[in-house]
């Protein structure tokens, strides 16, 4: 098969289309060929070397990648065989191995697609879908809320546009650029507003007219979260899940006491509750998706061009989530 290695933690030009070894699925697990593989700001950071929230970097070489859709083609012991020729989704957690044209994984953590959903838009909510439920469990949106949604235009971003507007909410959603605001403002903000321009807080509180935010989702950080978090009237929440803006690897998310709260890893599996919590808001987001409550913005990539897909979404020129298809 062909797939994506990395040889040496560095730049976008460090990983490389190569022919290895098809995987072999092992006791439990299925062989899924693969349609579509999610690319996340997570892996941009483990290529340079910087693990992030994972407990360690990957041996090297390694395949990248931890999210894949595709059709089971083979089989481990033990596996039933109505799995052979599925359509399938599957989140591979910390084993990584996604940019390849065959992954192997645990056929419990295999879910199959609803027959509307197709292989890129399935990897979208198995990991970016599945994270914006469960942030947005905090929020307690409803007609009276205004939430303010920085990075409105990336693939969590749009979701959690989407699912604040059909809650009835007020959307204001940031975003750099012309093209990405409109972007946002096409997926259903009330308000979208570029925050490239210096003059963007005062922008929303003349649209807001004397309201106040109710919540800021945060994956961002830095000035973008401080002017954010000044909107906040009495009560708000500043939910923090990301601090891109201010480097994944070596920065550190915006914090005020008393307002902000970091909502990912325990917390969330806490409020989602029940034995597999992460199971079970894969399962909510994919049923958003085929009920076409939520609909994740794409930018895809050949599989060939991973190391370019690196460096489009380093340098914040895609949209959505970014997908890699063989």
């Amino acid at each position: 098969m062909h797939a994506i290695r990395l040889h040496a933690f560095g730049p976008a030009e460090n990983l490389t289309y190569e022919q290895v070894d098809d995987p072999a699925p092992g006791p439990g697990q299925v062989r899924i060929a693969v349609a579509a593989a999610g690319v996340h700001l997570l892996d941009t950071a483990l290529r340079q070397g910087h693990r992030g929230p994972l407990p360690e970097l990957p041996a090297l070489p390694t395949v990248p990648g931890r999210e894949v859709a595709g059709v089971v083609e083979a089989l481990g012991e033990g596996v039933a065989e109505l799995w052979l020729g599925r359509r399938v989704v599957a989140h591979l957690g910390f084993a990584p191995g996604g940019y390849a044209e065959l992954a192997v994984t645990d056929v419990d953590r295999v879910h199959e697609l609803p027959r509307n959903l197709d292989f890129a838009e399935a990897v979208a909510m198995i990991g970016t879908g599945r994270t914006a439920l469960g942030i947005v469990q905090f929020a307690e949106l409803g007609p009276d809320s205004v939430a303010v949604v920085p990075a409105a235009a990336g693939g969590l971003g749009t979701l959690l546009v989407q699912y604040a507007r059909n809650a009835g909410a007020t959307v204001v959603g940031l975003a750099g650029g012309t093209e990405k605001v409109a972007r946002v403002r096409d997926n259903g903000a009330d308000l979208a507003v570029d925050y490239t321009d210096p003059a963007w807080p005062g922008k929303v509180r003349a649209y807001l007219g004397g309201r106040v935010a109710t919540v800021v989702f945060d994956g961002v950080g830095g000035d973008v979260a401080r002017e954010a978090v000044a909107l906040l009237g009495d009560g708000g929440r500043h939910l923090v899940f990301g601090w891109s803006g201010s480097g994944l690897a070596d920065g550190r998310p915006y914090l005020v006491k008393g307002v902000s709260q970091q909502v990912l890893g325990p917390a969330m599996f806490a409020r989602v509750g029940g034995p597999d919590p992460l199971r079970a808001l894969e399962l909510r987001a994919l049923a958003e998706a085929a009920e076409e409550r939520l609909t994740p913005a794409l930018t895809r990539f050949p599989l060939a061009g991973a190391a370019a897909a690196h460096r489009a979404l380093e340098s914040r020129r895609t949209i959505g989530k970014v997908v890699l298809e063989p």
